[in-house]
This record gives structure tokens, C-alpha cells and sequence, in this order.
């Protein structure tokens, strides 16, 4: 069993493509297992088909469940939380395995964002040896992403805010926010509670050299790594985007641009002060940025 976690619009949907594209791995859904405090607080028309919540959420809320639990012979004297993660992790795997069964594959993971900065923390506590790629891209380039996905999908088409450029009033200030806490979480928690099982990949590295870094994910999961170019080729941008080529931008779809580096041209120079005030830390971190010399 493995995760393939990371940040919204961080290339989680290409790289679960490029997995499943594997004769020995299943990797081919967004289950929201994980991000047990996370809400959708709105279900649009576009999004009548996303769950509202996460299982976990589901679990650890079902309030006559833990009413049994808290009262039946066999648990009264235990931790309910603990009956509760134990039950989420039989459903988790009720759902991957029986999927796994039907395909004649051996290896199954599930694409899982991080909806929360305690994703990675909960996934410990379900699914403690499973194994978990983390992608990692620019925040500044998700959040030129996540603001056109937002126009597209949540929005009439051609509202827009008051603000100047692509974001819409305070929009980025907490894009960068979210993506300095749930990011910068996950680094943390990542190599501290699954160690060897951790692994990280940089949106930008799988542009340059995705085969390579796609032969060290399958050699990390245990599966061939002979089949690095054909997982790549299978999910190659002119594929997914049905023809484009990469930098070719088409402001309506999902895969819009396919691009490291967007943000130079969307920001203006008030976003950049906003994101690197509420997270210039983490991007300099992680490499993004020079100390005290933004990009």
C-alpha cells in the first residue's frame, strides 16, 4: 500500500497517472481517506461527484459508532479513537485491495492530497508501514494553478474579483498560507514518522529528467524500474492535455500549462511580497528562492 501525497495542483494527478500507467501498480483515484479536519464547505454542480469530507472524518464523527464502541463488551475498556482508526483502516483497505483483486496487479496506493497539515500525521496512525511519495512543487506556481482552477470550475465564467492580476481579493495570501502549513508540515512529519518509507520529488525534476526520477519512485515502491519510460510516455503532457504540447496553454482545462516557473509571469509585485510574507521560509528552504534574493 502507498500514498502519493501532496499540495493541490503540485502534479499529484500526473504522477498518479504516470504510476498506474505501471504493469504492477494501481494507483487511479483521489479516495479522501485522510484530512479527517478538513470540510468542503460548498458542493458546486462540478464537484457533485468529490466527497464532502474524508473517510477518516466519517469514522471518527459517526456518533452511534462510537457509541457502540464506548459501550460494547468487547471494546468499553479501550480507546475508542483507536477502534475508530483501526475500522478506517479495514475500510481503506476493503476499498484498494478489493480494487487490486479485479486488475491481476500487485502493488496499490491511493493519490491523496493534503487537505490538512495533519494528513501525513493521520495517515501514521491508520496505515503506520505504508510507504508515501510526496511531490513538491513551487507554492507560487500552485497558486497561479489553483487560482485559474478556482476561475474555471468554481466560479461563472469571467467573474472575478476586485484585485489586480489573477487572484481574486485575499485569495493568495491564503493559498500561500495553506501551502507553507501543509507543506512545510508534511517535510517535517514525513522522514520523522515513516523514515525509509518517505520519499519526496520535485514537480520541476519530473519535467527535467522524469524518467530518471520515475525508475527512483519504482525502485522506492518495489516495482520494476524498467518500466520508467513507458509510465512517462503513457502520461505525457500531449496525452493528457489531448494534443498540446507542454507550455501550450489552454486556460479551460485541467493540465493547463504544464509548466515550472508560470508564476514569473502571473505575479505582480504585490504578490510577491504577499507570499513571500507568509511563507518565503519554506520556499527558500526547499530552494525556491536565495536568501534575501527572491527570484
Amino acid at each position: 500500500m502507498f500514498f502519493v501525497v501532496g499540495y493541490q495542483k503540485s502534479g499529484t494527478t500526473w504522477l498518479m497517472r504516470m504510476l498506474d500507467a505501471h504493469p504492477e501498480i494501481l494507483c487511479r483515484g483521489e479516495g479522501r481517506f485522510f484530512g479527517a479536519a478538513w470540510r468542503q464547505k460548498s458542493l458546486v454542480k462540478s464537484d457533485a461527484m468529490r466527497p464532502p469530507s474524508s473517510l477518516l472524518y466519517a469514522v471518527r464523527e459517526a456518533e452511534y459508532l462510537r457509541l457502540w464502541i464506548e459501550r460494547s463488551v468487547w471494546s468499553r475498556n479501550d480507546d475508542p479513537r483507536e477502534h475508530l482508526d483501526n475500522l478506517a483502516r479495514m475500510a481503506v483497505d476493503y476499498f484498494l485491495q478489493g480494487e487490486l483483486a479485479k486488475t491481476g496487479k500487485r502493488l496499490v496506493g491511493d493519490k491523496s492530497p493534503l487537505l490538512t497539515p495533519e494528513t501525513v500525521e493521520e495517515i501514521s496512525h491508520v496505515y503506520p508501514e505504508a510507504r508515501l511519495i510526496h511531490i513538491i512543487r513551487d507554492g507560487r506556481d500552485t497558486a497561479v494553478s489553483a487560482a485559474h482552477h478556482a476561475r474555471n470550475f468554481g466560479r461563472k465564467p469571467g467573474e472575478r474579483g476586485s484585485g489586480e492580476g489573477v487572484f481574486e481579493d485575499d485569495r493568495l495570501r491564503k493559498l500561500a498560507a495553506d501551502w507553507n502549513a501543509r507543506v512545510g508540515r508534511t517535510v517535517e512529519d514525513g522522514p520523522k514518522l515513516f523514515g525509509d518509507c518517505y520519499a519526496e520529488v520535485r514537480y520541476e525534476d519530473l519535467l527535467i529528467r522524469p524518467e530518471a526520477e520515475m525508475a527512483r519512485l519504482l525502485r522506492f515502491l518495489g516495482a520494476d524500474e524498467g518500466g520508467a519510460g513507458h509510465c512517462v510516455n503513457a502520461a505525457s503532457f500531449e496525452k493528457l492535455s489531448r494534443g498540446r504540447s507542454r507550455g501550450e496553454e489552454d486556460p479551460s482545462s485541467f493540465f493547463r500549462k504544464g509548466v515550472a516557473g508560470d508564476w514569473k509571469e502571473a505575479f505582480t509585485g504585490s504578490d510577491r511580497r504577499i507570499f513571500e510574507r507568509e511563507a518565503g521560509p519554506l520556499l527558500q528552504r526547499l530552494g525556491y528562492t536565495e536568501k534575501n534574493n527572491s527570484q
